[in-house]
């Protein structure tokens, strides 16, 4: 039995618990921007596979108290490195720490590197080579006040690097973190669905993938995944787990799934984009303001990311975005459900609508709202303040 610990941006914890139960994990327990979990080989291996909330999956090795660096060396020298993977492999050593009383993580970071190098020298006379730009083997150790818990890194790039995106644009929106917002807004495939800030097309990539019941592990080259250099690597599950993922992947037709932008090049970036993934002909896509656009269908669930200062839109411009954009909402969306991932708190008091839910998620580092506005068919509409002309809202996904 393995003892994994899949992390996720901060809010969508609940969601890759669902992952890990779906994908076989047991004793499942969240925290902060993770989830850990036991389970077998195949297990990590679906979670890789089908899950679009996780980042990645790290595999625990090694777990114990420490008292300074040289406590930390002996636990990693501890470890029977050769039994886990060749020293022809190349590695690199990532470390996170809460409440350390460590002074220097680059420090730290070399001596379990050297404990590592030392330890295959024992074993075998030689030590693996150091690659930090692209390692075939990541490990990480993680450590706390009094404890320290070695990892290797089963995912090797960033799960919610999926492959698609050729196109891309300042500030993106990360694909898991898009994944989760379309579940925790209960879209389901059917419905129609409007991201009218499309950006790169995130949120478009995600829905038509989840419509098709694409396993987003699919799209990754051979490889890609840190668990294809392990000595632990079981091709004939990885190849048995691919081969029904493929064959369950439904055929694709055109979808219920509308985007646009106010900007031409953004909109040209998601028709890229979902080319590039062989997506185009299921959106729908246009260049159109969303405060003048009307609405693709009578009732369904638009998403958008839309700008909130962090680079992108002073404070003035999007006060000034806010109250018409509710009006818009009000007289072109009635019988919509709008979700708005926003780290701007104003959004509720300026758009003049009532939000029904509040969600706390993290973009990155950067702490944010999903806010939920539901437009009840027949609200009552503000004549006092029409919907101005365009007003340049670019989108961030």
């Amino acid at each position: 039995m393995n003892h994994y610990f899949s992390t996720c941006p901060r809010g969508l914890e609940s969601l890759l618990a669902e992952d890990l139960a779906a994908a076989g994990g047991k004793d499942i327990a969240t925290v902060p921007g993770g989830v850990a979990c036991s389970g077998s080989l195949e297990t990590g291996y679906r979670i890789n596979l089908e899950s679009r909330i996780a980042t990645r999956v790290l595999s625990r090795v090694a777990q114990g108290s420490y008292r300074n660096e040289a406590g930390v060396y002996q636990l990693a020298y501890d470890v029977d490195w050769s039994r886990l993977f060749s020293v022809d492999r190349s590695i690199r050593v990532y470390v996170t720490a809460i409440r350390s009383p460590l002074k220097s993580l680059e420090f730290i970071t070399l001596k379990v590197k050297d404990a590592i190098c030392d330890r295959f020298r024992a074993e075998t006379g030689r030590r693996p080579s150091v690659n930090t730009k692209n390692p075939e083997v990541r490990i990480h150790l993680f450590i706390t006040e009094q404890q320290a818990t070695l990892y290797l890194d089963m995912s090797g790039e960033p799960l919610y690097v999926r492959g698609h995106k050729l196109a891309k644009i300042g500030a993106p929106l990360k694909e898991n973190l898009a994944a989760g917002i379309l579940r925790l807004a209960g879209w389901l495939p059917g419905t129609p669905l409007l991201d009218p800030m499309c950006g790169s097309g995130t949120f478009l990539l995600e829905a038509a993938q989840i419509c098709l019941d694409d396993a987003p592990g699919l799209s990754r080259e051979p490889g890609n995944f840190g668990f294809e250099h392990l000595k632990s690597f079981d091709a004939g599950i990885w190849r048995q787990l691919q081969r029904a993922a493929a064959e369950r992947r439904r055929e694709a037709v055109a979808l219920p799934l509308y985007g646009s932008d106010i900007a031409a090049d953004a909109v040209a970036r998601t028709r890229q984009n979902l080319a590039h993934a062989g997506l185009d002909k299921l959106v729908t896509l246009e260049q159109a303001d969303l405060l003048t656009r009307p609405a693709p269908a009578p009732a369904g669930t638009m998403v958008a990311n839309p700008p909130y200062g962090e680079r992108l839109g002073s404070e003035e411009e999007l006060a000034a975005f806010y109250p018409p954009l509710g009006d818009a909402l009000k007289q072109r969306f009635a019988g919509w459900s709008c979700w708005f991932l926003s780290a701007d708190m104003r959004l509720p008091k300026l758009i003049r609508l009532q939000t029904s839910r509040k969600i706390p998620l993290y973009n990155g580092a950067l702490e944010c709202r999903l806010y939920n506005i539901e437009i009840v068919a027949g609200s009552r509409r503000d004549k006092k303040n029409p919907v101005p002309a365009a007003y340049e809202s670019p989108g961030r996904n």
